[in-house]
């Protein structure tokens, strides 16, 4: 599909869920080069039951107290595939009415999907596994949809992840020492953009997945609003060298990982010898520190190099006081939001799928080589017709 049937509807809308499963996040954003722009954002609650199918699914687990036992994990995943589209749908109707735009005049739907397994380090078995259906979200809304965006970068080699950093770099002004731009979602990536060169990234490890599970877990509070209950707690040095011990946070790029690897039986097995006597507060202290520490381990090339670059941060982290405290004591250079590049941090990764939408109905590629390790550029997704 050639650039010129996109003349006169540059309005596209990016879909995202987030490995956090705390919210749908819908952006409406009119994409007509150069200068992308938010139009509308809107948040669609989830029920409640689907995010327990969700968590269940990508915990391999589906035995929890509320589960139907006449339903095996297939229905499970097929009954969440489903209720997952229909919110989409019901999203986009409230985004559109919100923004009194008629769905005629949007090209197309970026649709991420629900991840609910990520596997990009099982060799010749790797794989990645999203969930909401966009035949059915094309079929509701009247809306052409983009989806499955990850699978052929892993088709091609690549880890399917992190798919930001080009769209990061289409997004945001450039700098004149170049930018680094941080995803605080339940797992932080890093997009490294610097002056004339193709942009580079990678997952550098939790940002608020652990944070999220242990809050869940001892104050029945799905996140620590602002940092408070971690900024009451002491951070335990030995405990944290044991969680920074784990070998992913050395690896070498391209790298990517999800909750599947970082959750809270990675957290006891890694830190049991102090777990059993450490204040929880200690331990939530010490899973914000643990964010901090490997991104400022993982940023140390490029600030080492340019001390100055600026850092960018979106996703729920970004709302994190005390997190983001320590990332500007630790990195040294100005941290700021997205929020001062015009664009709310709660907003940039769904435009970044409205981004990457784009980028198929033109016939562009969407991947970056250099970041997932796929063998070459690819046109990422399918389009799923209105």
């Amino acid at each position: 599909m050639s650039e010129s049937h996109l003349r006169g509807s540059e309005l596209f809308i990016g879909a995202m869920t987030g490995t956090s499963i705390d919210g749908l996040d819908l952006c409406l954003c009119d994409l007509t080069p150069p200068a992308p722009r938010l139009v509308a954002h809107h948040q669609e609650a989830l029920d409640a039951s689907l995010v327990q199918i969700l968590r269940q699914l990508a915990r391999g687990d589906i035995s929890g107290p509320h589960s139907d036992l006449s339903r095996d994990a297939i229905d499970h995943l097929g009954i969440a595939d489903r209720l997952l589209a229909e919110t989409i749908a019901t999203g986009v109707a409230h985004l559109l009415a919100a923004a009194n735009v008629p769905a005629r005049n949007v090209r197309a739907i970026g649709s991420h999907g629900q991840t609910i397994r990520h596997r990009p380090a099982w060799g010749t078995s790797s794989f990645t596994l999203q969930l909401g259906d966009p035949s059915r979200i094309a079929e509701l809304t009247g809306i052409t949809v983009a989806a499955d965006f990850r699978r052929r970068d892993m088709a091609a080699g690549g880890q399917g992840a992190p798919l930001a950093p080009p769209a990061h770099a289409a997004l945001f002004p450039p700098a004149p020492t170049g930018r680094i731009v941080i995803n605080l979602g339940g797992i932080a990536n890093a997009s490294i953009l610097l002056p004339q060169a193709e942009p580079t990234g990678f997952d550098t490890g939790p940002a608020n997945t652990l944070m999220d599970a242990w809050s869940t877990f001892h104050q029945s509070e799905p996140f620590d609003r602002g940092g408070r209950w971690a900024a009451s707690g002491q951070v335990s040095e030995p405990l944290l060298a044991a969680l920074l011990d784990d070998p992913f946070f050395t690896a070498p790029a391209p790298k990517s990982t999800g909750p599947e690897y970082f959750h809270l039986d990675w957290l006891r097995n890694r830190g049991r010898r102090w777990l059993a006597t450490l204040p929880a507060e200690d331990v939530q202290a010490t899973l914000l520190e643990l964010t901090a520490a490997s991104i400022d381990d993982a940023l140390a090339p490029w600030l080492g190099e340019c001390p100055t670059m600026p850092v960018t941060l979106c996703g729920g982290g970004a709302y994190n006081d005390r997190l983001v405290a320590r990332l500007q004591e630790r990195l040294g250079t100005r941290v700021e939001s997205s929020a001062a590049l015009g664009l709310a941090p709660e907003c940039v990764e769904g435009v970044v799928f409205a981004w990457l939408a784009r980028q198929l109905l033109i016939g562009r590629p969407g991947n970056a080589p250099a970041v997932t390790g796929a063998a070459g550029p690819r046109l990422l997704g399918g389009i799923y017709p209105a």
